[in-house]
């Protein structure tokens, strides 16, 4: 794995226990390898009652689960949907799917994530879209209370996407509780990984039962195969869903160990002229990944950091791109309140640092020394 990957040091990479394969060869064991099966009914409860809210549906990726969300909330083509513009494509992708538009909505300092003054500013431009979805990125989270609020005064939807932000927190209530209906990842670099999947969650089961009947073909309850609605193949399979299981019961070590790291980068970092990825008092991230920004001035610039791991075959990783300033997303309107996009200069400022929990001291250590070497060259 190493040597075909070209680094020694990762960003983010799976992380297995052996309790994996409990579930996986209990799966085997019943022969209920696909498509559905016991692991899967009970990752969905697992996971629900880990973040606190009533039913999930477990889905072949986050993405899948986001398209059904837009679907359930009723998106009809060339109807607006507000987004996070600091995110991956991922988080905004289906809402093209269904013939959508997206408004990208501006990012705040002081956690990266939607900024709720350009989200009000929004409202103020287009009062009636179908949607706000809001990302916490890199598994930091936004300023909910307020985006909520905001969402509740003029009746739309709130989608949250927690794919990042698995097990973090914000005023002691996990992310993934605060949506009308929210997703999580379990892509392989993810703060767990069932090797990919998703789900999509919500306290309302109407939701869920409907996600669940598109996911499996919106295959009719009639004793041939009948089909009303359109449907897709975006179940999740019994196998991964047993690695899902497995994953989750190490969810608090894993974020533990992030946590870690994130702050020994930033003890380590303190004297030079970068700041660590911000966030809340009253949060608490997964610390996902951590990133920096460097100040503006300093002539060093993050590809040359990024430059500098390459040469010890550390892995790190640009900030998201921002979503208008993508090319496929070019006819889409961004809202903002400052006078340069926040979004634009933390991308341009930033990188994400190799936040693997497999990193020993040594590594770790490696990587501190060959950061602070480029900016005492």
């Amino acid at each position: 794995m190493y040597g075909m990957s070209g680094y020694d040091i990762f960003l983010s990479s799976p992380t297995m226990h052996g309790d994996e394969m409990k579930f996986v060869r209990e799966a085997f064991d019943t022969n209920w390898v696909a498509p559905l099966g016991r692991n899967v009914d009970e990752f969905e409860k697992e996971l629900a009652a880990y973040i606190g809210v009533g039913f999930g549906a477990a889905l072949c990726s986050g993405t899948a689960a986001l398209h059904l969300a837009y679907k359930w909330v009723g998106l009809r083509p060339g109807e607006l949907v507000f987004c996070s513009d600091l995110t991956f494509s991922a988080t905004v992708n289906p809402i093209s799917y269904e013939g959508g538009r997206q408004v990208f909505i501006d990012s705040e300092r002081e956690t990266w994530n939607m900024n709720p003054a350009a989200l009000a500013l929004a409202f103020e431009k287009y009062p009636k879209p179908r949607a706000v979805v809001l990302v916490h990125l890199y598994g930091t989270p936004a300023r909910i209370d307020e985006i909520r609020a905001i969402c509740d005064a003029h009746g739309v939807p709130l989608i949250e996407d927690a794919a990042e932000s698995l097990g973090a927190t914000y005023r002691g209530r996990q992310t993934g509780s605060f949506g009308d209906l929210s997703v999580v990842s379990f892509n392989g670099n993810k703060i767990i990984t069932s090797s990919g999947g998703g789900m999509l969650l919500s306290d309302d089961e109407r939701a869920i039962v409907k996600a669940r009947f598109w996911a499996t073909q919106s295959r009719d309850p009639a004793p041939h195969y009948q089909h009303s609605e359109i449907g897709y193949n975006y179940r999740m399979s019994n196998v991964v869903a047993g690695i899902g299981r497995g994953q989750l019961l190490h969810l608090d070590e894993h974020i533990a160990a992030k946590k870690r790291i994130y702050f020994t980068y930033q003890g380590a970092f303190a004297d030079l002229p970068i700041q660590m990825n911000l966030y809340l008092a009253e949060s608490e991230p997964n610390f996902w990944l951590s990133c920096l920004t460097i100040n503006e001035g300093c002539p060093v610039t993050p590809q040359q950091v990024m430059t500098a791991l390459a040469g010890i075959r550390a892995e790190s990783r640009p900030i998201w791109k921002p979503m208008h300033c993508q090319p496929v997303f070019a006819g889409c309107e961004f809202v903002t309140v400052a006078d340069k996009p926040v979004s634009e200069d933390i991308f341009a400022r930033g990188l994400c640092l190799p936040s693997d929990i497999k990193m020993t001291d040594a590594d770790l250590a490696r990587v501190i020394e060959t950061v602070r070497d480029v900016f005492y060259v």
